[in-house]
């Protein structure tokens, strides 16, 4: 059986979602989403979601598969990636990787830590203890346990001290020292190959990230959050909620002025513009990826030929 696989990434506004599709066409591919974002239902204008149709002309995986109230790790990401990756090459497919979660990409291709599954009661005995004293306190306990990791994170920031805390008291070790060790699930690169839509002018990318967010705008983004916060069991602390976009637009119906309003977009632009850095600067230290120059004129022949190159050689 073949394990070939295709990857496809790069920093929001890209191209990727139309790169895939040309790539569809040619080859019998199925999506995987490498997204965060993406897993969550009820989130599809704020996160550029593909259309219906889009999903109707490929096989997609991994979309609207979580509450926003419910969290989606890395770990769960490889586990269920490699389970789709296994089904996809047995039905004679081939996997195509496309998003831009470099955390859940590195963790696909360097393998996961070895931790222990996510423990609900355990969670929400440390989400209690928070409420009540403050997440300052718990990263101070944290420090008792397990001083490496805590003096690397914020004294607020919630998600990883409240996974840390639970890592140490579902196992007894430090998730620093779990980390350390032996990782698993990497996927072979020789099987597979990494294309990436970078832009070589930055200005091209921000303008795309402009008239992006302002076609979510325009489709009834804010109206999308209103009715997350309408549920009444979200909150902002939320992995969904703290979506770039997502924040900004729960802030601003917080604030609720006028001003605020009309500041959202300069916000989520600004936002949007801060994650694509963080994505380029994720992709500049994976020596395996191929560049491509999302915004040069042959770019989707250039994703094309490449993708010949690999799945033509596998087939």
């Amino acid at each position: 059986m073949s394990t070939r696989w295709l990857g496809l990434t790069g920093p929001t506004a890209s191209g990727k979602t139309a790169a895939a599709l040309a790539i569809a066409q040619r080859w019998p591919v199925e999506i995987i989403s490498v997204d965060s974002a993406l897993v969550y239902r009820g989130m599809d204008i704020g996160t550029a979601k593909p259309s219906a149709a889009e999903l109707a002309a490929v096989p997609h995986h991994l979309i609207d598969i979580r509450d926003p109230l419910d969290a989606y790790s890395a770990a769960e990401f490889v586990r269920d990636a490699t389970r789709l990756r296994d089904d996809i090459t047995a039905r004679g497919r081939v996997p195509l990787l496309v998003g831009g979660t470099m955390l859940y990409l590195k963790a696909l291709l360097d393998g996961i830590d070895d931790m222990p599954p996510a423990q609900p009661d355990v969670r929400a005995a440390i989400e209690a203890e928070a409420q009540a004293q403050g997440w300052p306190a718990l990263h101070a306990q944290l420090a008792q346990v397990d001083p490496a990791t805590a003096a690397r994170l914020a004294p607020n920031d919630s998600q990883r001290i409240s996974r840390a805390l639970e890592v140490f008291r579902v196992s007894g070790q430090p998730i620093s020292a779990l980390q350390q060790g032996a990782r698993k699930g990497a996927w072979p690169l020789p099987a597979g190959a990494l294309l990436s839509l970078e832009p070589t002018d930055r200005a091209w990318l921000h303008a795309r990230i402009a008239q992006r967010f302002d076609a979510m705008l325009a489709a009834g983004f804010l109206d999308e959050v209103k009715v997350l916060r309408a549920r009444g069991d979200l909150h902002p602390d939320l992995p969904s909620m703290r979506c770039v976009g997502y924040r900004q637009a729960w802030e601003a119906l917080d604030a609720g002025a006028p001003a605020a309003l009309q500041q959202l977009r300069e916000q989520g632009i600004a936002a949007t513009r801060q994650l694509a850095k963080r994505q380029i600067t994720w992709l500049r230290s994976m020596p395996q990826r191929t560049p491509i120059a999302c915004e040069a004129p042959d770019a989707l022949a250039q994703v094309l030929q490449h993708a010949a190159r690999h799945l033509d050689a596998h087939g």
